[in-house]
Parts: structure tokens; C-alpha cells; sequence
């Protein structure tokens, strides 16, 4: 595969979130680039149900609360966001804050 291709395949790993990392895992196993941003991507899935998950929990606490659930998806999005940026790059960057947990994902 061409690296244009990959940087593409990555991207749209990173963009389509889990959709994407399954497509990767059935269509780009083999290339590594894809699957780093493919697990990046998993990893942002990941942070983003957790935060859903508990964001009825954190309602309960009067503003602290509500600032919280503000902080961790601007974290979720800027990671998002920078993973799609990173992806078309050509290299492999961690991106801000989440990114570097995909290293212990085993595929």
C-alpha cells in the first residue's frame, strides 16, 4: 500500500471513531500506520462512553461538577481532532492527552 493510501486509511480510522478502528482491524490489519491511529481512535471511543457514562454521576455535584464534565470533553475532542491532523501527517504522533494509552492495546 502507497503511504498516501495509508495516511488516508488512518485518517478515516481516526475520524470514524469505532467504525473506523473495526474497518481497520478487517481491512488494514497489516499496515501499521492505520492501526496506530485505528487504536487511537478506540482509545478516544473509550474515554468518550466513560465520560457519558458518568456524566449523571457528576451532574449530581454543583458546579465542580458540571466544570469537570466541560474539561474532560474538550480533552475528547481536542484528541479527536489532533488524531485526524496527525493521521494525514505521515507520521505517528501521539495525540494530546489520550493518545498515548493505545500503546498497551495488543492487535
Amino acid at each position: 500500500m502507497k503511504k498516501e493510501d495509508s495516511k488516508i486509511f488512518a485518517f478515516l480510522a481516526a475520524l470514524l471513531s469505532i467504525v473506523g478502528f473495526i474497518i481497520a482491524i478487517i481491512a488494514w490489519k497489516d499496515d501499521k500506520y492505520v492501526m496506530f491511529y485505528a487504536k487511537q481512535s478506540l482509545v478516544i471511543f473509550i474515554a468518550t462512553v466513560v465520560v457519558w457514562i458518568l456524566k449523571p454521576i457528576l451532574h449530581l455535584i454543583p458546579i465542580l461538577g458540571q466544570v469537570i464534565i466541560v474539561i474532560l470533553t474538550i480533552i475528547i475532542v481536542i484528541s479527536w481532532i489532533l488524531s485526524w491532523v496527525f493521521a494525514l501527517s505521515g507520521k505517528q504522533q501521539y495525540a494530546w492527552f489520550l493518545g498515548r494509552w493505545s500503546q498497551g492495546i495488543k492487535i
